[in-house]
């Protein structure tokens, strides 16, 4: 589950902004995303009818600018062979041999990504182990070598509040201080429970460090979900995977004798152990099964310097949603229109001010443009094209990615999620001040939007990957509009069907963030220096494994 870009929103533009360079326009973008998010696009469900519809529509729109088919073999499309899973879950708790029942969906959401027809669990001891992290590099085990093998495990949500006892202050020095790092991020937990071996994780969900209610939990997580299908059907996975709420977290501890604030905060340090409840659970899962050929979409844009043509710039955004409920009285349809016609749409008016590039500025790189499958079941399609490249990924020089765009007015400020990560910060940094703009940090990086868009993916194998936001400081309006309106969508429109186009949407900050987008992309096309990592960032050593090679 990906937290959607937060450069999304400002109130209606006051500002009255000059045309826009490079042919790129404000309306366009929003004639884009109108058609994306439209209800004959069904909310872009990745195997469904509205995988067609949308798939196509990218196709004949990049063929009609006249890009080239991205696949070598001729065609805009990149098969994404990924497995349907709907699971129909069951879970139970005993407390000294009393039963404690809980409801699905009330009180928990939980599937199986094991590639079985079913999976079930009987008498399995609970076990709290904290936030469920190991990671040695901070001196901290959640598991401190207790054997959870067989066990359920209830968790944490995030990584741990690290405050120092003394000062009362945020310890900068351990999991990245106020920014989420990945043993935050809820794929971690899943993996190192499996690694574990423990035969179910629960994790317990709290709105404020999710940043998101449980509702976003429900809609992305209790229909079908995709996994990319391995040889062995997935079968190191966890049997079962979920969320508790935390009402029902609470109801849990209670019956076992424990209070669960206190329990928190013992957990937010490293003399943390594993506590044993007197509990067990049993859970089974029932799983449809479908095999499916997702599909990413790609074009070509040919370097123009015949030395430097096989080297590429990647663009991605994602195409999917979450599709239709038929289950739902009333609207059915999740459009998705933020999240994320609007930031395929201006990966389609870059693609278009590209080509509209006088001969003489023209890219020395090839340029890809790669609309995504699947982001939304766990960054699936961007995993399969880092695992499965149409192109080296050592002739990849980057990546810059978008999920989402300012349906509203110009700012003059940016955000960079992960900003220090590699030196595209200080291309950034100097386009953003030539369009009278400040770059900062993001303005909020406990929630982890680095982990959660398809740029991660391609980090993870070493490829320099770039994620701007536009800012929060919209011209002409108070400071705390930005944020309010953020707090705003999660509340009422993330993940849900009521995310459609707004009437009082103009797009013009898209605009002026696609100028930006496509002037940060040149510089990278056209530099002799390859971006890179900064010395001590966690994929530095990937990339530089990768190029040894």
């Amino acid at each position: 589950m990906r937290y959607p870009l937060l450069f999304l929103f400002s109130i209606a533009a006051v500002a009255r902004a000059a045309e826009p360079a490079h042919g790129i326009s404000a309306a366009s973008i929003l004639a884009r995303t109108r058609i994306l998010a439209s209800d004959e696009f069904e909310g872009r469900g990745p195997a469904t009818p509205g995988e067609e519809k949308t798939v196509s529509y990218l196709a004949a729109e990049f063929r009609k600018l006249g890009l080239k088919p991205g696949n070598p073999d001729g065609t805009y499309f990149q098969n994404a062979r990924l497995v349907g899973i709907t699971s129909k879950p069951t879970l139970a708790f005993r407390v000294g041999g009393n039963a404690m029942p809980v409801e699905n969906i009330n009180d928990y959401v939980a599937f199986s990504t094991r590639v079985q027809p079913h999976v079930e669990g009987t008498n399995s001891d609970v076990v709290f182990v904290g936030y469920g992290i190991v990671a040695p590099e901070f001196g901290w085990d959640d598991y401190k070598g207790v054997d959870v093998r067989g066990k359920t495990v209830v968790m944490l949500i995030n990584d741990p509040p690290l405050v120092d006892v003394a000062t009362g202050k945020l310890d900068p020095k351990l999991f990245g201080g106020a920014a989420m790092t990945y043993y935050g991020r809820w794929t971690y937990k899943y993996e190192i429970a499996a690694q574990k071996g423990a035969a179910a994780c629960l994790i317990v969900h709290e709105t404020g460090p999710a940043a998101y209610p449980f509702g976003v939990v429900i809609t992305s997580w209790s229909r079908e979900n995709f996994e990319i299908n391995t040889p062995d059907r997935n079968a190191g996975h966890v049997a079962l995977s979920g969320w508790l709420t935390l009402e029902a977290t609470r109801k849990l501890f209670n019956a076992c004798g424990r209070d669960f604030d206190a329990l928190k905060k013992y957990a937010g340090t490293r003399d943390f152990r594993p506590v044993q409840f007197p509990a067990k659970a049993s859970f089974s899962v029932d799983n449809t099964l479908r095999e499916v050929d997702s599909r990413n979409v790609i074009a070509l844009l040919p370097g123009a310097d015949p030395r430097l043509r096989d080297e590429y710039l990647i663009y991605s955004a994602h195409w999917d949603h979450l599709g239709r409920d038929t289950t739902k009285a009333g609207d059915q349809i999740y459009n998705g229109a933020a999240d994320n016609a609007a930031g395929v749409a201006v990966l389609l008016e870059l693609a278009q001010a590209y080509r509209a590039l006088p001969a003489a500025q023209q890219p020395k790189r090839s340029v890809i443009f790669l609309s995504i499958t699947a982001e939304e079941k766990g960054l699936l399609g961007s995993r399969y094209y880092a695992q499965n490249p149409l192109y080296p990924l050592t002739r990849t020089v980057a990546n810059l990615n978008m999920d989402g765009a300012n349906q509203f007015g110009r700012t003059s400020d940016m955000e960079a999620v992960g900003f220090g990560a590699s030196t595209i910060d200080d291309i950034g940094i100097a386009v953003a001040k030539a369009q009278g703009r400040e770059m900062k940090p993001e303005s909020r990086p406990e929630r982890g939007s680095y982990y959660r868009s398809d740029h991660f993916e391609f980090a993870k194998v070493g490829v320099p990957s770039y994620y701007p936001k536009s800012g929060k400081k919209f011209i002409g309006q108070p400071d705390d509009h930005g944020e309010k309106l953020v707090a705003a969508y999660i509340a009422k429109d993330y993940h849900q069907v009521t995310d459609d186009v707004k009437p009082e949407w103009t797009f013009e900050g898209a605009a002026q963030d696609t100028e930006f987008l496509l002037k940060v992309g040149l510089q990278i096309a056209n530099d002799a220096k390859w971006p890179e990592w900064r010395p001590g960032n966690e994929f530095k050593a990937r990339r530089d494994a990768m190029l040894r090679k």
